[in-house]
């Protein structure tokens, strides 16, 4: 059997609502939306990237329209994302005010990070691998 070719992967975020989660994205950590689906008066679906890397966030209202199966699983929540980065001393500055749900700590791989929780309540964990070593 030959194995299939993943491309790419990016999660998919749901929510009640997108707008604070879009701005959390592109004000704080500089990302772009590039794409916007309405749902209503409000946003049911966004991607937002930056440098390759994609995250997408889909309201509850919009997934409530998918099968029964997509539509209870989606409410279970939270999700968590593992984010590497470059200078975990400019991620921290950058989430100031999210809630932190992780302190600072050096791991026993010698990485530094942090987590905080995003305006839906996922957490979002940032690292700089090989700080603890410096």
């Amino acid at each position: 059997m030959k194995p299939a070719e993943v491309k790419k992967i990016t999660p998919i975020l749901f929510a009640e609502e997108l707008e604070s989660c879009i701005k959390f994205w592109t004000e704080r950590m500089g990302f772009q939306k590039t794409v916007e689906v309405p749902e209503g008066n409000k946003i049911g679906f966004a991607i937002v990237e930056k440098n390759g890397v994609e995250l997408m966030y889909q309201s509850f209202a919009s997934a409530e329209k998918e099968d029964a199966a997509t539509r209870q699983a989606v409410r279970k929540g939270p999700s968590f994302l593992y984010i590497e980065v470059a200078d975990l001393d400019a991620a921290l500055s950058a989430t100031k005010g999210a809630e932190i749900v992780m302190p600072v700590r050096t791991t026993f791989y010698h990485a530094r990070e942090f987590g905080v929780k995003d305006p839906a309540g996922h957490h979002v964990i940032f690292a700089q691998q090989g700080a603890a070593a410096q």
